[in-house]
C-alpha cells in the first residue's frame, strides 16, 4: 500500500498512517496502549475470565501492523493457552516498514517472533510455537469464506466507518457473527 508513514504515538509505539485515506492504524494516543486496552484487556481476558479455555480461535480483521497478533502471541506463552489466530488483510505492509516498527522493543520481548508472525506464509496455517498457530489470509474479508461458530472472539480492527464503510455493513457483520461460536465476544475500538 502506497502513502504509508511510520509515526510515533504518545505511548512511544510506533504506527503507521495511511497518508492516502488520512487514517492512522492505532490510537494516537497510544498503539500498545490501544491494543491492550481493547482487544487484550476487554477482549482475550473478559473472554478467559468468563470462559475457562485451555484453547481458542481468535479472527482478526485488519492484520495492519501485526500488533494484535504479536499482543495474542505474548499472552499464548504467558497464559499457557493454545491460539490459534486466523486473521484476514487486503493490503499487506511491506517488509520495510515492519522491520522499522518498534513493538517488542517496547514490549520487552524478543523481536524473532514478531518476524517470524509477519514473515510466516499466507493463506495457510504455520506453527510459530506449540501455543501458537497462525494463519494469514490475503484478500478482503468479503470475498474470504469461514465455517460456522468456530471463533471463540473477533478482532474488528478494520478502519473507521467513514474511510471504509463497506467495512461495517450488515451482511458483512453478520457474515463474521456466523463464524462466532454462541459465547464468544467480539470486541473493535471503533464505538
Amino acid at each position: 500500500m502506497n502513502g504509508l508513514k511510520i509515526i510515533e504515538t504518545e505511548d512511544g509505539s510506533h504506527s503507521l498512517l495511511n497518508e492516502s485515506l488520512n487514517e492512522t492504524y492505532h490510537s494516537t494516543h497510544g498503539a500498545i496502549r490501544e491494543s491492550l486496552h481493547v482487544f487484550i484487556n476487554n477482549g482475550l481476558h473478559f473472554l478467559l475470565e468468563r470462559n475457562k479455555l485451555s484453547h481458542l480461535s481468535i479472527l482478526e480483521i485488519g492484520f495492519g501492523t501485526g500488533l494484535n497478533a504479536l499482543l495474542a502471541f505474548r499472552e499464548s506463552q504467558d497464559q499457557k493457552i493454545k491460539i490459534h489466530f486466523t486473521t484476514v488483510e487486503a493490503f499487506p505492509i511491506a517488509a520495510d516498514f515492519i522491520a522499522g516498527l518498534n513493538y517488542p522493543d517496547q514490549l520487552k520481548f524478543s523481536p524473532r517472533h514478531f518476524v517470524e508472525l509477519h514473515h510466516a506464509d499466507w493463506n495457510k496455517t504455520v506453527s510459530i510455537t506449540p501455543t501458537f498457530d497462525i494463519e494469514k489470509r490475503e484478500g478482503t474479508v468479503q470475498e474470504l469464506n469461514f465455517d460456522d461458530e468456530i471463533f471463540d472472539l473477533v478482532f474488528f480492527d478494520a478502519f473507521a466507518p467513514n474511510k471504509q464503510p463497506e467495512m461495517w455493513e450488515r451482511p458483512l457483520l453478520e457474515k463474521i457473527f456466523r463464524s462466532m461460536k454462541n459465547d464468544a465476544v467480539f470486541v473493535t475500538y471503533c464505538a
